[in-house]
């Protein structure tokens, strides 16, 4: 009796799981779609903004056809997907996936183009500078890998179409490093920590020379040596200032009754 009963159960489980499977075969409205189809389904629920389903039809496409035409663009168009999406992680593991895969692809210089974009898009983070945050605690780490993204691109493929996009970046990119820097040595100056404020500020005068950060961490370089009490370093600071920024600047500066770097 009790082993007709197991069987009995045993049976009634196995139909239950075969209902189940039966019922999600149904429900799977992609089952029977050729490739052409799926990818066309696919483009037009990421053109429309439907970027979860897109990304789950171009998953689909990649899964059944491999091998087929349409693998290696749904492959990029799932990472284009997760960056409209502001899924930077995901985006940045889709790119890092096709590159890897696909290092000779006649596009691959888009995804090294959409890398950049994915971290350009963090740059508020470190740019806010007005906000509540204080600027030494905000990581600049996803603007230098924009950065980084955007010259391996130029370096890279020069003849690229999305490299005078990405000058402009880059360029943008530089000054916002080389501010970031200024807010940090000013930081530290505002709170007596000289040394630290010196060291950050030469960081700015070597690697960002005859920007306007570069003028500004000179400032900071002269204060902070007069604060010290280092009357030849302040000077030498002085004459860097002098050398590589207008003199209509220092001349005007010094018709006043106090040193023009005594300006905060």
């Amino acid at each position: 009796m009790l082993k007709q009963l197991s069987r009995t159960a045993l049976l009634s489980l196995a139909l239950a799981l075969a209902a189940c499977a039966s019922l999600g075969e149904k429900t799977d409205e992609t089952k029977n779609w050729s490739a052409d189809k799926l990818y066309a389904e696919a483009a037009d629920e990421l053109k429309s903004g439907n970027y979860e389903k897109s990304i789950k039809y171009f998953e689909k496409l990649e899964s059944r056809y491999p091998f087929g035409a349409y693998a290696q663009q749904a492959q990029m168009q799932i990472a284009y997907a997760y960056y409209k999406q502001n899924e930077q992680a995901q985006c940045l593991a889709a790119i890092e996936r096709f590159i890897r895969l696909h290092p000779n692809h006649p596009n691959v210089d888009y995804m090294y183009y959409l890398r950049g974009l994915a971290n350009f898009k963090d740059k508020k983070g470190l740019l806010d500078f007005i906000s509540e945050q204080d600027p030494t605690e905000r990581d600049p780490k996803s603007v230098r890998a924009a950065f980084d993204a955007f010259k391996q691109l130029i370096d890279r493929y020069p003849n690229s179409q999305y490299v005078p996009d990405a000058r402009d970046r880059l360029n943008y990119l530089l000054d916002a490093m080389a501010q970031y820097e200024v807010h940090v040595a000013n930081y530290y100056y505002r709170r007596g920590a000289y040394v630290a404020a010196v060291n950050r500020a030469q960081n700015v005068v070597r690697d960002y020379p005859g920007s306007e950060s570069a003028k500004s961490a000179l400032r900071i370089q002269v204060l902070s040596y007069e604060a010290m009490g280092m009357k030849e370093l302040r000077d030498d600071a002085e004459r860097v200032y002098q050398l590589n920024f207008s003199e209509a600047d220092a001349g005007s500066a010094s018709s006043t009754k106090k040193p023009w770097w005594r300006v905060w």
